[in-house]
């Protein structure tokens, strides 16, 4: 029983009659609905928080989620990542074709003849006879080295592909921070005018400031909460992007530590660019093939010729005994200069445009390089020159909630004040996130994938 209930219930009992009886009822009425009313506002609170519709609760009850993580999500959830196994598979089994003396799988001959249905003499012919195809002369090697280029060429696509995927989740990825900073700061605003806000309503109470500061507090206080329901708004849709990537919802981790990447180090030159970028090592790999497949087709004048060995056993009628006999043959197609022309053109066209891109990739990518490193540098020399001017903000804030409380500084000084600490607070964050986000930009530019 509740103290109130038994204070009520410690007065009826001092009463007699029918005013008792009536108080006593009272009592065990307050009680009952005392029980019923706490499932209820229980049950009201669960509710409240069951079908809140923020969804920033969803992102806080995730796990927190790395640069890392995410990629190692992404990527096995690409299909060159479940593929890759299968494509060895069938590159290993090509190259097993290569060892063998045959050129293609053997073809088994049956044939028979008889008069049995004109003269009726008894004659029959039974052939048994093997077809096995080729090489050309020059082509199982040059098959083989195309082979060999196959499989490096699956190798390195596979890497550019992780680097394509590496690029995709780190954007998504920094989107992200970038909106959980700004949920950060849209939050600390939050209470810091409210704070103002009850500040300045003691005072209009005290009567040493007028309503119409209230009201500017107010107003603070409904823009600070404005900008942070948008807030909530884009790191929403910011984590979904990431989740539509890696498959698992992004959690917000510590707030105050932005994640970054550790600083490359640049080689001191780029010659070997080819081994060490995986884009580039991909379409060299690739225009290899294309080099060793012109190379195959250039041999490939013909079809295969194919080596016959069959059995033959006959008789001429019904009362000779049957004769066996063998025959060793090679069959040697006609060349058509119209479809070998056809198929090297095709070949030298598919070398060249491959070369050509090689060549433009590796353009590119040296540009890049030589724009990235300029971002990484003034983004470092931005970030420290507003992590200067949001600690002078920090401050002057300071200094000003000091003597504002005193009565030394008015309201709109207070309040100008504040909103230049908050966006300088905000800018310091962006900065510190543009300054990671440029690192790995960088490391991207250099084939490096998340780490």
């Amino acid at each position: 029983m509740f103290p109130n209930h038994r204070n009520s219930a410690i007065r009826c009992a001092s009463l007699l009659g029918r005013r008792a009886a009536i108080c006593a009822g009272t009592v065990l009425a307050t009680v009952a609905l005392g029980a019923w009313a706490q499932p209820l506002e229980k049950g009201g609170a669960d509710r409240q928080t069951t079908t809140n519709p923020a969804s920033s609760n969803v992102i806080e009850q995730a796990a927190p989620i790395t640069l890392k993580r995410a990629f190692d999500a992404a990527w096995s959830r690409q299909p060159e990542a479940q593929s890759f196994a299968a494509r060895q598979e069938a590159v290993e089994a090509r190259r097993a074709v290569t060892q063998s003396w045959a050129a293609e799988p053997a073809t088994l001959e049956l044939s028979t003849r008889t008069d049995q249905l004109n003269r009726g003499q008894g004659a029959r012919e039974h052939v048994l006879g093997v077809a096995i195809p080729l090489w050309l002369p020059g082509e199982r090697s040059r098959s083989a080295a195309v082979i060999d280029a196959e499989s490096r060429s699956a190798a390195t696509r596979v890497a550019a592909a992780k680097l394509r995927i590496a690029a995709t989740v780190r954007d998504a990825f920094w989107a992200w921070v970038r909106a959980r900073e700004d949920l950060s700061l849209a939050q600390d605003r939050v209470s810091s005018a409210r704070a103002l806000a009850a500040d300045v309503s003691r005072r209009v109470k005290a009567g040493d400031l007028a309503r119409a500061d209230q009201h500017q507090t107010d107003g603070q206080v409904a823009a600070a909460e404005s900008a942070l329901a948008e807030s909530q708004g884009a790191l929403t849709a910011a984590a979904q992007q990431l989740r539509a990537l890696a498959g698992i919802a992004p959690g917000p981790g510590n707030i105050s530590d932005i994640p970054s990447e550790a600083l490359p180090s640049l080689p001191p030159s780029f010659a070997d660019l080819d081994a060490a970028h995986p884009h580039v090592a991909d379409l060299v790999a690739q225009a290899e093939v294309a080099r060793r497949t012109v190379a195959l087709t250039k041999v490939q004048t013909r079809a295969n010729p194919e080596l016959t060995l069959s059995t033959t056993r006959e008789r001429g009628i019904s009362a000779d005994p049957y004769q066996q006999s063998i025959t060793l043959g090679v069959r040697v197609p006609f060349g058509s200069d119209a479809r070998y022309r056809a198929k090297l053109a095709g070949a030298n066209a598919d070398a060249l445009e491959l070369e050509s891109q090689t060549r433009l990739a590796r353009e590119r990518v040296l540009a890049d390089l030589d724009a990235v490193q300029q971002r990484v540098m003034s983004a470092k020399l931005v970030n420290e020159a507003t992590a200067r001017r949001a600690q002078l903000a920090r401050e002057t804030r300071g200094f000003f909630e000091k003597s504002f409380r005193a009565g030394e500084s008015d309201l709109p000084t207070r309040l100008r004040i504040e909103l230049e600490a908050v966006e300088a607070e905000r800018q310091a964050a962006r900065t510190r996130i543009d300054y990671a986000a440029a690192i790995s930009a960088l490391r991207q530019t250099l084939g490096l994938l998340p780490e």
